[in-house]
């Protein structure tokens, strides 16, 4: 009798080991899925303050792609800049007759959550008559610096049976040292893990 409740507690936690995997790889799977966002650093080593020509930030958001998950960030101290974000009128002409919203104490951390076009402006003095302003669109697909790696040209020759192959490249959001790898490698770990334990548990 008391060999039948062993194996019922046994049986009990094998199922309760297997849904808390499974939980453990579906919330990786779900949590890798936000690690492809894309960060933009508004202005990039520039940062988030008066350009020296009226078409900086235009030409920073021109090549990349903003895409719905990623996040811009207006690098600035609290009390030197802001961050308001207007309708097309108002960016227009540096306008607040319709401030959808003003953060002021940077840096500033915008989530692009839906698609559409945005638009932003530094409300000190006349920063935004100056150029501090900035409009993107967010569209449904990965967002992109607008980066290309750059074209090597060997000169010489090369022996291919002799030359190691080049490595893969990563993706802009998975440098050796950022986060988004170490969460990658541990739900790499996490779920390899999990499949050999469900092994033994057969």
């Amino acid at each position: 009798m008391a060999e039948k409740g062993w194996e019922e507690k046994m049986k009990m936690a094998k199922i309760h080991l297997t849904l808390f995997l499974l939980a453990l790889i579906f919330g990786c799977s779900a949590f890798m899925g936000s690690v492809n966002a894309m960060t933009h650093v508004v202005g990039g080593g520039h940062g988030w303050r008066v350009p020296h020509n009226k078409t900086f930030f235009d030409e920073w958001a021109k090549p990349r792609t903003f895409g719905v998950g990623d996040r811009l960030i207006f690098p600035y101290r609290p009390g030197s800049n802001n961050v308001v974000v207007v309708n097309k009128d108002d960016f227009d002409v540096c306008g607040q007759k319709k401030v959808i919203n003003m953060y002021y104490n940077g840096p500033t951390i915008v989530n692009l959550t839906e698609t559409g076009e945005y638009f932003y402006y530094s409300g000190v003095g006349k920063h935004c008559e100056a150029g501090q302003k900035l409009h993107i669109k967010v569209v449904n697909e990965q967002g992109s610096s607008g980066k290309s790696s750059p074209d090597f040209k060997f000169v010489g020759h090369v022996d291919s049976k002799t030359a190691a192959p080049a490595p893969a490249a990563l993706p802009d959001n998975l440098h050796p040292n950022s986060s988004a790898t170490t969460i990658h490698k541990f739900c790499m770990v996490s779920g390899l893990l999990a499949f050999l334990v469900s092994l033994l548990m057969i």
